[in-house]
């Protein structure tokens, strides 16, 4: 299966951290860490709620290069989402990737 990024719309969304940022295991037996194939640097994962117009709520781990300044309870903004879909033995579903998550009213760093 091709893996193409899926850009997600996230302006109708409202996303709250409920697992702080935390890096993400390749292997749990050995501890090894993912590390971005182009920086090097480590990517995290953090757990959220995800609510859409209609009250209905979901939650999604995304995976970010370097550690998000966010923290349990925070109102966030997922900056650049997208999502893959990916099938293993007979499995398949959606893994979500942000070029960074910053907390809600800000994009990038930035107010706005």
């Amino acid at each position: 299966m091709r893996n193409i990024p899926i850009p997600v719309d996230s302006a109708r969304l409202r996303f709250t951290c409920v697992k702080a940022p935390r890096p993400r295991l390749l292997n749990r037996e050995t501890g090894e860490i993912k590390t971005d194939k182009a920086s090097g640097q480590t990517v995290y994962e953090v757990t959220l709620s995800v609510e859409d117009e209609s009250d209905r709520i979901e939650l999604i781990k995304i995976g970010t290069v370097g550690e998000p300044p966010i923290g349990v309870g925070n109102e966030v903004t997922p900056v650049d989402l997208v999502g893959y879909v990916w099938e293993m033995a007979g499995r398949w579903g959606i893994s979500y990737r942000a070029g960074t998550i910053v907390p809600a009213g800000t994009r990038g760093g930035q107010l706005g």
